[in-house]
């Protein structure tokens, strides 16, 4: 991956074996040039410049959804996301493990806390939804593949960056654990659309055209992610 900038526009470059180029606004406020690994420098600063007006609007879009991010404290009370539901944390003692929910909150080693390990209270949430996540996403990729039309794949769930969910050369798909997060009609979303992929890598119309075959409500959902995508987050 490349970076460069025209005039006051940063943005990044992903070549790949894909046909189409596009751009993209990534979740952490970068611009990213996906192209095909033939098109020359020059073609990819025409893009930029005729999406100007695009690339400004998306952006201004991006910090108007960022400025409510929700910062959690890791404190007796405070609300914690899981399959669309806020369970509050409760912080304990005495349990047989760092994070486990009970009566409907989320109980955590107190000790975490008191000595101001809040890395190692954010990885007990992590290494929840992962374990979690692991055998609910895959669940319903095994439910989705055949109404996409591919075989069922192995999935992982683990840490993805600025990503909700990616596919790797050999088809092996990965999710983001922050999507446990997420209400499981927005789950089933991402999960439809990263199969889709499998069709188009793209986000042509003709993309749009197999999610839509298989979740017609498809645009309510995408439209919750972007708005709320921000707040999923320990």
């Amino acid at each position: 991956m490349s970076g460069s900038r025209i005039k006051d526009i940063t943005y990044e470059v992903l070549r790949s074996q894909r046909s189409t180029a596009d751009i993209v606004i990534e979740r952490d406020g970068r611009v990213l040039v996906r192209a095909p690994k033939s098109i020359p420098d020059e073609r990819i600063e025409e893009m930029i410049e005729a999406k100007r007006y695009w690339i400004y609007k998306n952006l201004a879009e991006w910090r108007d959804l960022n400025a409510t991010r929700v910062l959690r404290e890791y404190r007796n009370g405070e609300g914690f996301l899981y399959l669309g539901r806020s369970y509050r944390l409760l912080l304990v003692a005495d349990q047989d493990e760092p994070l486990l929910p009970k009566n409907g909150r989320f109980c955590m080693w107190r000790d975490l806390v008191d000595r101001g390990e809040i890395e190692a209270a954010k990885a007990a949430f992590r290494d929840y939804y992962i374990a979690r996540g692991s055998e609910r996403i895959r669940q319903r990729v095994d439910y989705y593949a055949p109404k996409v039309g591919v075989a069922q794949r192995d999935v992982a769930v683990r840490e993805l960056g600025n990503r909700w969910a990616s596919c790797s050369p050999n088809g092996n798909l990965a999710f983001h654990w922050k999507c446990m997060m997420a209400p499981q009609t927005i789950i089933d979303y991402i999960v439809v659309h990263e199969l889709c992929h499998f069709h188009h890598l793209d986000h042509t119309d003709a993309f749009w055209n197999e999610v839509d075959k298989v979740m017609p409500a498809y645009g309510e959902r995408k439209e919750w992610l972007r708005t709320h995508g921000a707040g999923l987050d320990v």
